[in-house]
């Protein structure tokens, strides 16, 4: 017999045998089941990432309801091709096909892109999806495949609770299981059920999310209070912890963030690609509410344990931070001089936590010598890339022929961030902090060979595309950190 397909649908008309004669359908739900992600919220990340201004429309458009929303945000997206299958449905999908029967996609993802994903896969019959008129979850979208196919007409793979509307009108229920709670509670109301395949979550790749090793860059807030001498007061030792847990905790939000909104090219990255939201080991939903509740409780321990002005510097790191994701990573050279101001304001805040003035010589040295490591960082990723014989990373607007001039901007500004010390040297600050400040003379030795080191190994390759995870699996630069902390004990 011949069913006639609803609007959403895609032919328009598609011959179905008689169920008794003909193989049973296959109906495959899209988010969370075949693809690793969600459309409707990868679209939402796109659409912040490309166009900031155009996403604050989003909570209007909701007003007009859900189907209309993703309407909205696919005009301005177009189609995302890049999220991961899941290999066992795709394998799923394939074995129907060999068997003879039919497989459509059934989801309550806007049809553009359900019917795009339909022709990236390439044997799909048809699709069933939400149109500007009408959102495709839960009974509705059992009513359209039993309209369809009729009750116990088709089989149904799915992941969500939404779905056992659509279970409990199919022949045979299908799961992917994204945990044990939500699998004994499918088998409990179908105990025929067959699990297709099992993602259990683990602590790990929220832990990387986190970027734990990246939290070496906060220790800058110590600054203050061991220049100052202020070592030996538990209060201000005290103080100077918590603004390294609150810079910590807002860098961690930041970074959840930027991977949520780099996603199309991490994706594209010979290594990114792992990152957890890339791969989609986390989900994006799970990156927007850790990124929340991580800079909330950054702000709720400056708030009742650090004075104001600490929050003052917490606020405008996290502001040019956000800024710098969503517009400032696109500026050339602007994205390098901001993320090197960013290691000062780090400075600033552990000067703040105490109550000490901020040291300009220390503001100066930082901004130089951060800069340095960003523009090698930039370098580095250009040489990768060329060397792969790809394009230049997408979104940032350097090209190849920028790494002529990168490598030199990065030896000026480290040999900037030497100078500076050697001029604190014949400061009258140094002569009231120290009791042998002629001894700190070697520190400057020490940094000029660091510098150097880390431009050589730039131009030869071998830097790690972040330099911070250079220096902390160089046992060279440990060295010289341990050689620099032993003069300034030895000056005091």
């Amino acid at each position: 017999m011949t069913i006639q397909q609803p609007a959403t649908m895609r032919p328009a008309a598609v011959a179905i045998p008689d169920p008794g004669a003909a193989p049973v359908p296959l109906v495959v739900d899209v988010d969370g089941t075949l693809i690793v992600s969600d459309f409707l919220h990868e679209s939402a990340l796109r659409l912040a990432a490309e166009r900031p201004f155009t996403a604050a429309l989003i909570p209007f458009w909701l007003i007009g309801g859900r189907a209309r929303l993703k309407a909205h945000i696919n005009d301005h997206v177009g189609i995302l091709s890049d999220i991961p299958l899941r290999q066992s449905v795709v394998d799923l999908i394939h074995t129907a096909k060999a068997e003879g029967r039919p497989v459509y996609l059934a989801s309550a993802s806007d049809h553009r892109q359900v019917q795009a994903l339909a022709d990236r896969i390439g044997v799909i019959d048809g699709v069933f999806a939400t149109s500007a008129g009408r959102n495709l979850a839960g009974s509705a979208k059992a009513e359209t495949l039993v309209e369809a196919f009729g009750a116990g007409g088709y089989d149904y793979v799915a992941d969500a609770d939404v779905d056992f509307p659509v279970w409990r009108s199919a022949r045979q229920v299908l799961v992917v299981s994204h945990g044990t709670a939500f699998e004994k509670r499918v088998l409990a109301a179908f105990p025929a059920a067959t699990v297709v395949d099992r993602t259990r979550r683990s602590a790990s790749p929220y832990l990387r999310v986190l970027r734990v090793h990246q939290w070496a860059k906060n220790a800058l807030v110590f600054l203050p209070l061991v220049l100052n001498h202020s070592y030996a007061d538990p209060g201000q030792v005290l103080a100077t912890l918590l603004a390294f847990l609150c810079f910590s905790f807002a860098a961690s939000s930041a970074y959840a963030l930027n991977d949520l909104l780099d996603l199309p090219a991490d994706r594209r990255h010979p290594t990114k690609h792992r990152r957890p939201f890339a791969a989609g080991a986390v989900a994006v939903s799970h990156g927007v509410v850790m990124s929340a509740l991580l800079i909330l409780s950054a702000f709720a321990i400056g708030f009742l344990a650090l004075p104001p002005a600490f929050l003052a510097v917490l606020g405008a790191y996290f502001v040019a931070t956000v800024t710098y994701s969503l517009i400032l990573k696109r500026k050339v050279f602007v994205d390098v001089v901001v993320l090197g101001g960013l290691y000062a304001v780090r400075v600033l805040g552990g000067a703040a936590a105490i109550g000490a003035p901020g040291s300009n010589w220390l503001l100066m040295l930082c901004l130089f010598l951060f800069l340095c490591l960003a523009i090698a960082k930039r370098y580095t990723e250009l040489a990768a890339k060329e060397a792969a014989g790809g394009p230049p990373p997408s979104g940032r607007g350097y090209r190849f022929e920028d790494m002529r001039v990168l490598l030199p901007l990065a030896a000026a500004s480290g040999y900037m961030s030497v100078l500076v010390v050697a001029l604190y040297m014949n400061s009258e600050q140094v002569t009231v902090l120290y009791s042998n400040p002629d001894v700190l003379w070697l520190t400057c030795v020490i940094q000029l060979y660091w510098v150097s080191r880390v431009l050589i190994l730039a131009n030869r390759g071998e830097l790690h595309e972040d330099p911070v995870v250079f220096a902390l699996r160089d046992r060279i630069s440990w060295l010289c950190a341990l050689g620099v902390l032993s003069l300034v004990v030895v000056a005091v």
